[in-house]
């Protein structure tokens, strides 16, 4: 899907052809697709291709008067509901009179940014920084809403006997580990353009993509904090789930045990052989008081011994 936009009266307004200082977003685009607008724009067809990969690390590809930014993008994971999110590539190909946004899927603060007019193609580099801010904040967004997992779970797990909330953590961990990749290379790349070599730089662009770092290793940092947090909690819980298990199967053999003291007093008297007090019309009910006794006593020297 191609899609082109143009600025008009500070609004981005759809337009059915390629202008001027347009913005394009292309969103899994066809082999015709790449093909036209690479021939239409003049670009390595590769720069899209690439942008679409979800592996491609984010990095700066220059090729002429061509631009090509790749960033990494957070998303909720809808293919896997094991693991709750991923990175996805977000290729920005800058152009001397176009902007090019190119995507797997639709990203949903891209849509939003366009929707309500925040990108201005006019204006390259602050909208592309205004682009790696939003990006900074999703991922901080993303972290919080880990953290208020790894709290829920974290409930559950004490008094869990099951792997299901261990295979939680896991798969959170997981997801981290994508974060803490995709902000590091993000952080590299941004690194770059802050030198100015690559875009040119005017001083309200340098502070906001000085800001967008400073959000970008905040996120870094908070990721390494959760990731540690997570694999402390797997290594103490996985502890506790077998710890948890021992104390139920320990009240479960001692009551077995104390369940085999009417069952071996009332099988002595079913058999059919000549046995103490066994006229006595209420052996029945002695047979049961003295199973209760011995089961009380039997506790209680269990509880003595703190095996419960």
């Amino acid at each position: 899907m191609v899609k082109f936009y143009s600025r008009v009266e500070h609004k981005l307004v759809e337009a059915k052809s390629f202008s001027q200082d347009a913005l394009i977003k292309v969103v899994n685009p066809s082999a015709d697709e790449i093909h036209m607008l690479s021939s239409l724009l003049n670009f390595d067809p590769d720069f899209i291709t690439d942008s679409l990969d979800e592996d491609e690390r984010a990095r700066i590809e220059i090729d002429e008067d061509t631009i090509l930014l790749i960033l990494k993008v957070p998303m909720r994971n809808e293919e896997d509901e094991k693991i709750p999110y991923k990175t996805v590539s977000l290729g920005i190909i800058i152009g001397k009179n176009y902007i090019l946004l190119s995507m797997k899927q639709e990203i949903d603060f891209i849509e939003k940014m366009i929707e309500t007019s925040l990108l201005n193609p006019h204006k390259k580099s602050k909208m592309i920084f205004q682009i790696f801010f939003k990006n900074a904040k999703l991922f901080l967004d993303y972290l919080k809403e880990i953290n208020k997992t790894i709290d829920l779970v974290e409930e559950e797990l004490h008094k869990s006997m099951k792997n299901n909330e261990l295979e939680t953590l896991m798969y959170l961990e997981k997801s981290l580990v994508y974060f803490t990749t995709s902000l590091r290379s993000n952080e590299i790349m941004m690194e770059k353009l802050l030198k100015g070599k690559v875009l040119e730089l005017y001083e309200d662009d340098e502070e906001l993509l000085e800001d967008t770092l400073i959000e970008n290793r905040q996120a870094i940092e908070v990721t390494n904090i959760y990731s540690n947090i997570l694999s402390g909690m797997m290594d103490a819980y996985a502890s506790v789930i077998s710890n948890n298990l021992n104390i139920v199967m320990k009240i479960l053999t001692v009551v077995t045990i104390l369940l085999q003291v009417p069952t071996i007093l009332t099988s002595f008297y079913g058999m059919n052989v000549k046995l103490p007090f066994q006229q006595n019309p209420l052996i029945y009910v002695n047979i049961i008081i003295s199973s209760i006794v011995i089961m009380i006593m039997t506790y209680l020297w269990f509880k003595g011994k703190k095996w419960l």
